[in-house]
């Protein structure tokens, strides 16, 4: 056993729109994957012989998604045979539960070199379909769509249309000026298509974003309801991948860690209400660090919806400023099994751009879970 786990390098592609025109469609999940598990051992500076397994991320796990994903994509980038890989789903938390296992493989002393990720292209596999054709009639919770829980959210906590659209211009404009100052340059790896384009920013970022349109856009899971496209997250294409170690690693190869790995939570929450989970998540894993979220310098948490943002940040009072700082989701999109994976390279980046301390992400999942994970930079 093992008291550290360290984070070595993150890397994620730019996030393209999940449909069968968007930017990255063009390309397999498994050459996405391929192409952040190359990427990450070459900026570790490691060998992809001595990586002990690649947990992967990926919520719809069928056609070309299926067949275990994970190790199709080790082949592909052409490591060794020896390299196992797993194929992981907990939903829109797959890409940070990948990160976490391979934290406790490291943890438990089973393993030393250890990456995780997750890759989801919903311009080929939409979510839903790896659904049952029909529910047990007997099941004890009614499983409703998460946009009708994204409601129930904002019905709770008395979150309005204007405030969410706020929010959510608010995401688009902070993406925009990361972008135009190249925060996001280092941390994506270029995608070359097969039609020779290179892909390098995220597509779904407006820029600038239109607050007019936005507030024209009709409710789409209530006809009286408050949650629109323009306040939900989008739906896309994307991968990252985390490459971590154990000190044993790092004195062996000589590396260099960016982070350590602080705590880690998940929690499961009401499968109907479904979007509070990051709420108790962060509660918890503050707790378990012995941390405030006053000591957390970047925050990021997933904006499935800006109501999921809202009543979490109305529960646990954050400064703002701290959050989300270079827009969430509802900017750049959420490739489901691979945000997880994209937040972390995301906050690795920032704390190391603004020189930050402790990192926090937290994300809310379907049927009712949240993880949630603390970082410090090194």
């Amino acid at each position: 056993m093992t008291s550290e786990a360290f984070i070595i390098a993150a890397v994620r592609t730019p996030v393209g729109l999940g449909k069968a025109k968007g930017a990255l469609a063009p390309l397999a999940p498994v050459d996405l994957a391929a192409g952040v598990l190359r990427e990450v051992v070459h900026r570790a500076g490691v060998d992809a012989g001595s990586i002990e397994d690649v947990i992967w991320g990926c919520v719809t796990p069928v056609g070309d998604q299926g067949a275990n994903l994970a190790r199709l994509a080790v082949l592909k980038a052409g490591f060794p045979v020896q390299v196992p890989a797993v194929t992981l789903n907990r939903m829109c938390g797959s890409g940070q539960q990948a990160i976490h296992f391979a934290t406790q493989a490291i943890l438990a002393g089973d393993m030393d070199l250890v990456i995780a990720g997750g890759t989801e292209m919903m311009s080929h596999q939409p979510i839903g379909a790896d659904y049952p054709e029909s529910w047990p009639a007997d099941f004890p919770y009614p499983l409703v769509h998460q946009g009708e829980s994204a409601e129930r959210m904002a019905e709770k906590w008395g979150l309005g249309r204007e405030a969410l659209d706020d929010f959510a211009y608010q995401s688009h404009l902070r993406a925009m000026h990361a972008i135009q100052s190249g925060y996001f340059e280092s941390q994506i790896l270029p995608v070359n298509r097969p039609d020779a384009q290179v892909v390098c920013i995220d597509e779904g970022v407006r820029m600038p974003p239109d607050r007019q349109k936005m507030a024209s856009l009709q409710p789409v899971f209530r006809p009286q309801g408050v949650i629109t496209a323009g306040n939900s997250s989008q739906v896309s294409d994307g991968a990252a991948a985390v490459l971590l170690a154990s000190p044993r690693a790092v004195g062996r190869y000589n590396l260099e860690p960016h982070a350590r790995m602080v705590a880690r939570y998940v929690v499961g929450s009401h499968p109907v209400l479904m979007l509070d989970g990051p709420i108790p998540a962060t509660q918890q894993v503050l707790k378990r660090a012995g941390l405030a979220l006053e000591d957390m310098d970047v925050i990021e948490i997933n904006e499935a919806f800006a109501s999921v943002v809202l009543a979490w940040a109305q529960e646990l009072e954050p400064d703002m400023d701290r959050v989300n700082p270079n827009g969430g989701a509802i900017a750049h999109g959420h490739p489901l099994g691979a945000t997880g994976a994209i937040l972390m390279t995301k906050l690795i980046y920032e704390l190391e751009r603004t020189q930050g301390k402790y990192g926090l992400q937290t994300m809310c999942i379907g049927h009712g879970m949240a993880t949630a994970t603390i970082i410090e930079r090194l």
